[in-house]
């Protein structure tokens, strides 16, 4: 029986621009079409210069904003002031990236299909863009703010790279201000060029410090978008939730933003600088760059970078003795000492960020990605034997105590790789007394696909987007009607710190006592301690990815 998972670095996204458009509960009309429009109207004078979006029914949309400037290897600056009217109507550039799978015509698998991914152009120097949704520019108006940071890991994806990542439906239904962001990515903004010295000092963690200068633009900025800069929340799905929980612990961010949401991608550590030096000084060595000509990091072409970036990670395998192309070696946020002084929620939560109220989750399936495979009651249970040993029967027993109904093959698809992470990251937060952490479980599943609730599968029911990506999700009933639910959590939770809502059951902060976890799903509800005993014994069990 072979069971089919397609691993975390798969997760990259490639995008040209994401169309405008409505979900079915406001379908785009003909007279609807017509509202589009621009002009003085649609004209804000930003503190850096003049930029016209344009307006699409009643949001303003602004796309391709420069929020900083940055010289390779080196933090981000203030972009550019300039008087001149520039039109920002198209988005921007995404940061340059690999590859990872070639998803231009590669509609074969339903994962790419369901995703819907988009080619994008790649430009070093102008990614450093972000993109605004608003009901209203210019006005009095204080409206909370939504920043959503893209995952793909810390090596590519983009703001714009999923179709349900536009923020016109969400904007309009939660009366709220929308912003995604670009930022620099793998060696370009996670690698540690520290060696070099001199003004390379602070050449680390360059995409997080990119992060933070979108944050300060909206800060200095987004009033003029009918936005409140004190009311801010930073959300990301896989990479960006990994980015998210890194943000909580940097100093550069405190006071940027008031609540945070981690969806699948909750992460406690990060990097280590003596590791991340290492590699940083081994791929400087492969360029013949060092202290005395470190202006010659510039003369590179991104795919030499990335060509030293392969073999000085062979190189330390081969002395380490690490196995695989890049082994214990690759492109991550790093504890620095003074960006990152911390490991985010090791072994306690950040003070810094003690009262920011966050939401946390995961989905049932994650990098499952074929769940139409049938097994055989035998070839399930040699297979929970092989990963579980003579705990395989408690197990068993414990999975359909969590999950009453279930499938019995929805045991070998069940993701308890995010999942232990989150509740960790939730049972941190909830132990330092501060603001609270409310966690979720995605276990929707559409009936269109095999995709199951995958690793994403919660994105366009969050952002109100499930025409735009039901390639993904379908178009059922209850897929809109979940999305109605889903997406009315989210926008309470960004205007108050809340998700309650009318239609959910009661949703409690978590706590090592209760550990509350809400399960979406047709019918949701709520679940005190839901897979605790299924996590033990996969924790005590050998890994399986």
């Amino acid at each position: 029986m072979k069971i089919r998972i397609i691993q975390t670095a798969l997760v990259a996204a490639l995008a040209i621009c994401a169309c405008a458009c409505t979900n079915t509960n406001n379908t785009v009309t003909t007279a609807q079409a017509d509202e589009i429009s621009a002009g003085e109207h649609t004209r804000v004078t930003t503190k850096y210069g003049p930029i016209e979006g344009y307006k699409d029914g009643e949001i303003f949309t602004f796309k391709g904003i420069p929020y900083a400037k940055a010289e390779r290897f080196m933090p981000p600056e203030d972009p550019d002031s300039c008087t001149e009217l520039k039109m920002r109507k198209l988005y921007g550039p995404q940061a340059p990236q690999g590859e990872t799978l070639n998803w231009s015509g590669n509609d074969q698998t339903d994962y790419a299909f369901g995703n819907q991914f988009y080619l994008e152009p790649m430009d070093e120097e102008g990614c450093l863009v972000l993109n605004v949704w608003t009901p209203e520019i210019n006005g009095k108006s204080d409206r909370p703010v939504f920043v959503w940071i893209h995952g793909g890991g810390f090596f590519s994806g983009s703001g714009h790279d999923l179709p349900c990542y536009e923020g016109r439906a969400l904007a309009q239904k939660g009366d709220i201000v929308v912003v995604n962001l670009n930022h620099r990515l793998n060696i370009l903004g996670y690698s540690d060029m520290r060696a070099l010295g001199g003004k390379y000092s602070n050449s680390v963690n360059l995409g997080q410090q990119d992060i933070v200068k979108a944050l300060e633009w909206i800060r200095d900025n987004i009033s003029l978008f009918g936005g409140d800069p004190s009311n801010v929340t930073i959300a990301g799905q896989s990479g960006g939730g990994a980015k998210v929980s890194t943000l909580l612990a940097m100093p550069s961010a405190k006071g940027l933003f008031s609540k945070a949401i981690v969806q699948s991608g909750s992460s406690l550590r990060q990097g280590e600088s003596e590791k991340s030096m290492e590699y940083g000084k081994e791929i400087l060595k492969e360029l013949g760059v060092n202290s005395s000509n470190p202006e010659k990091i510039n003369s590179f072409t991104y795919e030499q970078l990335t060509e030293a970036a392969n073999k000085a990670a062979a190189t330390l395998n081969a002395r380490t003795g690490n196995t695989g192309r890049r082994g214990g070696y690759g492109f991550s946020p790093v504890v620095d000492g003074v960006i990152l002084p911390t490991h985010p929620f090791d072994p306690v939560a950040p003070e810094i960020s003690k009262d920011v109220p966050m939401l946390i989750g995961t989905n049932f399936n994650e990098f499952t990605f074929d769940i139409n495979i049938t097994p055989t009651p035998e070839e399930i249970f040699q297979t929970l034997q092989e990963r579980y040993g003579d705990k395989a029967d408690e197990f068993i027993e414990a999975f359909h105590s969590s999950f009453p109904g279930a499938d019995d093959k929805d045991m070998l698809y069940m993701d308890l790789w995010f999942r232990p992470t989150a509740v960790e990251q939730a049972k941190i937060k909830s132990e330092q007394n501060g603001a609270p952490a409310y966690l979720y479980m995605f276990n929707w599943r559409p009936t269109n696909n095999a995709l199951g609730a995958s690793h994403g599968m919660e994105l366009p029911f969050m952002f109100d987007n499930v025409e735009l990506q039901r390639e993904m999700t379908g178009s059922t009933e209850e897929a809109y009607k979940l999305e109605d639910l889903i997406s009315n959590a989210w926008i309470s939770f960004i205007k108050t710190g809340d998700p309650n809502v009318s239609g959910l059951p009661e949703w409690k902060p978590f706590n090592s006592q209760d550990a509350t976890t809400m399960v979406f799903d047709n019918v949701s509800r709520t679940a005190n301690h839901l897979d605790d005993t299924l996590i033990e014994i996969a924790k005590n069990a050998a890994p399986q990815r």
